[in-house]
């Protein structure tokens, strides 16, 4: 896809790895500056030397302190946040009957609560611009769950629930929000849900692997560069009457 996002400057939550890194790199090659964040700053750093116009930031989303420092932190420095993709996230399955307390909030103060954060204050950054682009990384889980996974399923709902919230508070004013909601994406995370359901199940890496890409309706694994892709599209002129969607990227229908 070609096309001009000079001038634009982009924060990515989880931009070091996978979907995330995907994104990021997508954007700067149309020309944004990139902020990359995440916990691991060596992570952050080699994706950033890969890469020009990715920059690292150390940032947490679940730290509230962490997020309102780090947003204002990347917008001094590179200016207003106009693309904001909401992207960082943990992706576990747990039966419910062994879903504490601690494993359920932890999963909702990544996915939810630090999507609300950086949504947050990514639009505190953008406030006084004519145009705008929030993107949020839901899941097909979030449209129509995960057998095995409640809380991120609940999660990734929420997700989708906040962004379909702000497209109407938002109406009119140049800013767009959408959902993307993947299914099974080809990154390292589908190799630690291959030891995680092999541990729970006692299945071979095939028959563990096959579980999820089975999931996927054209059954096979999505690139992440799909999901880069997405986002760019909903960067471009003519995308500014698409808002409030939960799009779809799974090979075929729910």
């Amino acid at each position: 896809m070609t096309q001009d996002l000079q001038g634009q400057h982009a924060l990515v939550t989880g931009g070091g790895t996978g979907i995330g890194r995907a994104i990021a790199q997508a954007l700067a090659g149309a020309g944004a500056q990139v902020t990359i964040t995440g916990r691991r700053g060596d992570v952050l750093q080699g994706a950033a030397q890969g890469t020009p116009g990715l920059f690292p930031l150390e940032m947490d989303v679940s730290d509230e302190a962490s997020v309102i420092d780090g947003v204002k932190a990347a917008a001094n420095k590179r200016g207003p946040i106009t693309i904001c993709v909401a992207n960082a996230g943990i992706a576990e399955g747990r039966a419910l009957h062994k879903t504490d307390l601690e494993f359920w909030r932890r999963t909702m103060a990544t996915n939810l609560d630090g999507a609300f954060l950086t949504i947050r204050e990514c639009l505190n950054s953008m406030h006084d611009e004519p145009w705008g682009r929030v993107i949020a990384v839901s899941s097909i889980a979030g449209i129509r769950g995960l057998k095995g996974a409640a809380a991120y399923s609940a999660s990734k709902h929420g997700l989708v629930g906040l962004i379909r919230a702000l497209s109407e508070d938002y109406l009119g004013r140049g800013v767009t929000f959408n959902a993307l909601c993947p299914g099974y994406v080809n990154t390292a995370l589908v190799g630690q849900n291959v030891t995680s359901i092999k541990a729970r199940t006692g299945f071979s890496d095939e028959q563990a692997l096959a579980l999820m890409v089975d999931v996927n309706p054209h059954k096979r694994l999505i690139e992440a560069s799909e999901i880069g892709t997405a986002v760019l599209w909903l960067c471009a002129p003519g995308s500014q009457s698409v808002n409030g969607q939960a799009i779809e990227i799974s090979g075929g229908q729910a």
